[in-house]
Parts: structure tokens; C-alpha cells; sequence
């Protein structure tokens, strides 16, 4: 595969999905459930904001009819009003509870492709009509380079397609498991760095099959 790449070190994708249930995000996200109940957070989300009103709200009722026992109110009752009370604060924690979950997994995958920085070998190409290639650390890449990308090879840089076709495997990036079919001349021509052109299980697929690629910067 031939490859045009940034000026940028190549950032190795090849990684597994944080299990949901992985103790380093969920405590964490605690923590960060509570911190979002500022009212200043939590306006960014109106509907969980106008919940945690309502919640403050039944708190007080709650608190008073605790003190009153439910005398003060026809028809109230403190177990009521602390069920009610209780559901509503579950709600808005556990929403605050989701959300830093899920930002959490995206900075610890952003943080772990930072520390993936690899010397990937790239297959550079001395120029476009070329069939000669050069192994080179990915990281010496630069904007318009043309490398080739072979089956079972990572693409080391972002680019775009400019000869060939494979199906290239994006699960670790978009988390579809099926390969997508990466071609030039197209709006399917773009790729992204760390990306893998698959091995196929049939016999008639070729193991050379070649796909150039052109900066998309």
C-alpha cells in the first residue's frame, strides 16, 4: 500500500476496548458524578438540571415533613416524600454517573494512543510510479511521502487512497468489526493512520495488493 502521509508520528490503534466494569474508570466517575451536581455543570444539560431543581425542591418538602411529620400538608407523609426525594437524586447521579464514564473512556483511549507512540517500519516509496520501497520508522514520515501498505500491514499515517483497493479494518477506531472497502478516485479514498489492511481468509486473495495513499492535510 502506498501512503502520503502527515507530519505527524504514527499513532498505533491497534488496541482493545476498556472493559466497561474496569475499577480505573468507575471510581473515578464517582467522584465526578458528585462533582457535576454544580448547578453551573449541570446546566450544559438542561433536562438533568430542571430534575436536580426538582430534586432540591423535594428535599426540603422531605425535610419538613420529617419535622411536622406530615402534618403541615394534608395527605403527606415523610416516607413518601423521601421515596419520591430519593428516585429523583438517584436519577441525577446516576446521568452524572454515565456521562463521566463515558468521557472517561475517551480520555483514557486518547491517552493511551499518546502512549502508543510506536517505530512503526512505513514501506516509503522513492516516488509515486516507484515499486522499490524503503523501511523507515513511521514518526520520519513526511507531508507527501508515498508508502505502501501490503496485506496485514498498519497504515502508518492519515491519508488518502491514490492507487489500489483493500478493505481495511477500522474496528479500533469507528468499533465496527466488519473491514470497509478503502479505494482511490472515490469518497471512500481516505484513511486514517493505525488502521490494519486485514489478512483474508481466501486463498485466491493476494498478498501483495498494493493501495497508495495521499496526505490529507
Amino acid at each position: 500500500m502506498a501512503l502520503q502521509a502527515e507530519q505527524s508520528v504514527l499513532y498505533k490503534r491497534s488496541l482493545k476496548p476498556l472493559p466497561l466494569m474496569d475499577g480505573a474508570l468507575l471510581v473515578p466517575a464517582i467522584g465526578a458524578a458528585f462533582r457535576k451536581l454544580n448547578p453551573r455543570t449541570l446546566m450544559k444539560n438542561p433536562v438533568m438540571f430542571v430534575v436536580e431543581l426538582v430534586s432540591v425542591l423535594t428535599t426540603i418538602f422531605f425535610i419538613r415533613d420529617l419535622i411536622t411529620g406530615g402534618s403541615a400538608v394534608v395527605g403527606t407523609h415523610p416516607l413518601f416524600s423521601g421515596q419520591i426525594t430519593l428516585w429523583l437524586w438517584f436519577t441525577v447521579l446516576f446521568a452524572n454517573f454515565a456521562e463521566a464514564v463515558a468521557e472517561g473512556r475517551g480520555k483514557a483511549q486518547a491517552d493511551t494512543l499518546r502512549r502508543m507512540r510506536t517505530e512503526t517500519m512505513a514501506k516509503r516509496l522513492r516516488d509515486t510510479a516507484a515499486r522499490q520501497f524503503e523501511q523507515v520508522p513511521a514518526a520520519e514520515l513526511k507531508q507527501g511521502d508515498v508508502v505502501l501498505v501490503e496485506t496485514g500491514d498498519y497504515i502508518p499515517s492519515d491519508g488518502d487512497v491514490i492507487e489500489g483497493v483493500a478493505s481495511v479494518d477500522e474496528s479500533a477506531i469507528t468499533g465496527e468489526s466488519a473491514p470497509v472497502i478503502r479505494e482511490s478516485g472515490g469518497d471512500r479514498s481516505a484513511v486514517t493512520g493505525g488502521t490494519r489492511v486485514p489478512r483474508t481468509g481466501s486463498k485466491s486473495a493476494s498478498p501483495r495488493r498494493r493501495v497508495r495513499l495521499s496526505s490529507t492535510a
